[in-house]
């Protein structure tokens, strides 16, 4: 079996995406009365990345070990990094960071116990899964921005689109776990397949 090649675009993409994050917690630390609206455009430039990543990566026929690891790394560094300024510049409460950045963690700890103790078992994104990424991004981006421009109020729709995401994920977290609980009860009976 030949060696798949890491260096490809979508690979590439993945790395954007983690590098983006110091100039994004920079931007974050200006005084400049329009350093939100510049994060902002960082976090929605890099968070496309991650649309862009996997479509090319199926597309191109680019799917390599790598990619599959680096890629939900980079968009929990980009989240958990964004959370964390938010808090920092006191437009979330903490423990809604921490209940998203927890939420995160266990997940993927989740998936990468799946992987290793069930012989390659891949648990895959669900329904409320990408809701609440879209949720996250929208009150992420609101957030940074926190002002109202073209007559939208970016703090406000921020703030409760931050709501959604939080109780989103809950909710998509137990289904993940759910999920597994259920696929390992199965494997683990005798007369399982």
């Amino acid at each position: 079996m030949a060696k798949e090649s890491i260096y490809n675009l979508p690979n590439a993409l993945s790395l954007v995406r983690i590098f983006s994050i110091p100039l994004l917690i920079v931007v974050c630390y200006w005084s400049w009365s329009r350093a939100g609206v510049l994060a902002a455009a960082i976090f929605a430039l890099a968070s496309a990345t991650d649309l862009l990543d996997g479509y090319l990566a199926r597309r191109l026929g680019r799917v390599t070990t790598l990619g599959r690891f680096l890629d939900p790394v980079a968009d929990k560094l980009l989240v958990s990094a964004a959370l964390i300024m938010l808090v920092y510049l006191d437009r979330a409460p903490a423990w809604v960071a921490f209940v998203i950045i927890g939420r995160e963690i266990a997940v993927t700890g989740l998936r990468a116990a799946a992987v290793a103790n069930q012989a390659g078992l891949v648990i895959d994104s669900s329904w409320w899964g990408k809701f609440k990424t879209f949720f996250q991004m929208v009150a992420i981006i609101g957030l940074l921005v926190k002002e109202t421009y073209l007559g939208l109020d970016f703090g406000l729709v921020g703030g409760l689109a931050l709501w959604v995401a939080t109780g989103l994920t809950i909710v998509s977290g137990w289904f993940y776990f759910k999920s597994y609980w259920a696929v390992i009860s199965r494997s683990d009976r005798p007369d399982a397949p």
